[in-house]
């Protein structure tokens, strides 16, 4: 799962499916989601004595329960799915977590600092996704109101500036009612807590995170011996876990999914002039003209961002990828998922590299196009409703 920006693995639509906001399972969706995974893992047998269960199960109880099997291949299928995601070339090494167990949202906390460390993997990421407890009637399931498992908290200051990462502005707010402040005060580069809530209206637990549960990369560049004194940093690994996903008819709102990072999934909230806005500094230090924008002095200290982040990284001895190396892996997954009949929908804005984007090969062509009704998906998580 190369993450290519922080809301990839991408929603394969950007309305979310209309089901019944009550927890209860579609049984149209659940036998069209049956009968696709025994259609692509013949060894498992034919549908019907599943399907039948199936069916009985959420006429008797409003929903069903998958298989560890058919969780594991619906959450792959969903990022197969992700028309945002250039990475999908990897969809097929996805791992996952079960933790539908798990309610209580200490356990909650826990789980999602484990996924970080095995994420992380002593630098060797790889793709995984943490799934816990779907919607059901009248019982939601919990949900991680973070963006990421691990990001930087955005301070409000009094004149309405914001220090740090001004997605997150409104969330920071909540942690500091909750108690939380940074130690030795707010700084551009504070991690967030987490911050759990189990239902409508409760109100939700902050945990911070345990120490050498995120690891940090200094930005250092191989050529400018002063980047490093920006100050600058990142987090080794991108875990999105405010979308849900949805397997034939039922709903997790809450499954963190991590992979390896593109380099402009992080220099995107870096050289963004509404986030981060480090290009000025950039190109103060390479003694650029900032006078015009025709001397493209934006254009060439983002590129030297870029170039700091893979040097760091790799320096670092953690997983990154470029943006060029993902765009050829992906237009090999698009391949391969023709050959095998199956069309590959992409949101062309996205799959496109922030940076650069003319000199990659996923530029110069069309895609399938997008269907927001696709599934299994990963999709944009709804507002909670009352059980």
């Amino acid at each position: 799962m190369a993450t290519t920006d922080p809301g990839c693995p991408s929603r394969a639509g950007d309305t979310p499916h209309q089901h019944a906001d009550d927890g209860l399972a579609d049984p149209e969706q659940a036998a069209d989601f049956i009968r696709q995974f025994h259609h692509e893992q013949p060894e498992h047998g034919s549908p019907g004595p599943r399907l039948r269960n199936v069916l009985t199960e959420i006429e008797h109880t409003g929903t069903y329960t998958h298989t560890q099997q058919e969780l594991l291949f619906g959450a792959r299928v969903a990022w197969r799915n992700a028309a945002r995601c250039t990475g999908r070339f990897y969809w097929r090494s996805l791992a996952i977590r079960d933790c539908r167990h798990l309610n209580d949202p200490e356990q909650i906390a826990q789980a999602c600092f484990t996924h970080l460390r095995e994420a992380h993997n002593n630098g060797h990421a790889h793709a995984l996704m943490t799934v816990f407890p779907p919607d059901k009637p009248g019982s939601p399931g919990p949900r991680i109101l973070n963006r990421e498992l691990a990001s930087y908290a955005g301070h409000v200051a009094a004149d309405g500036s914001v220090l740090g990462e001004i997605r997150n502005a409104g969330l920071t707010a909540t942690a500091r009612e909750l108690g939380w402040f940074p130690a030795g005060g707010p700084s551009r580069f504070d991690l967030l807590p987490l911050l759990i809530q189990t239902g409508p209206g409760k109100p939700p637990r902050l945990f911070p995170h345990p120490a050498e549960t995120v690891h940090e990369v200094p930005l250092t560049h191989p050529d400018f011996g002063w980047f490093g004194e920006l100050g600058l940093r990142w987090y080794s690994i991108i875990a999105i876990c405010n979308l849900s996903l949805e397997i034939g008819g039922i709903r997790y709102p809450s499954a963190p999914q991590s992979g390896w990072p593109v380099e402009t999934a992080i220099g995107l909230p870096l050289t963004d002039s509404n986030r981060y806005d480090v290009l000025p500094d950039v190109a103060r230090g390479m003694g650029l003209d900032t006078t015009r924008d025709a001397t493209l002095w934006k254009d060439r200290a983002a590129v030297e961002v870029h170039v700091a982040l893979l040097h760091s990284f790799r320096s670092a001895g953690f997983s990154i990828t470029d943006h060029h190396t993902e765009a050829r892996r992906f237009l090999i997954h698009v391949e391969r998922e023709h050959a095998a009949g199956r069309p590959v929908p992409a949101d062309w804005s996205w799959i496109v590299p922030p940076i650069s984007a003319a000199t990659t090969p996923v530029f110069h062509r069309y895609y399938d196009p997008v269907d927001p009704a696709r599934r299994p998906a990963i999709v944009p998580r709804t507002p909670w409703h009352s059980p």
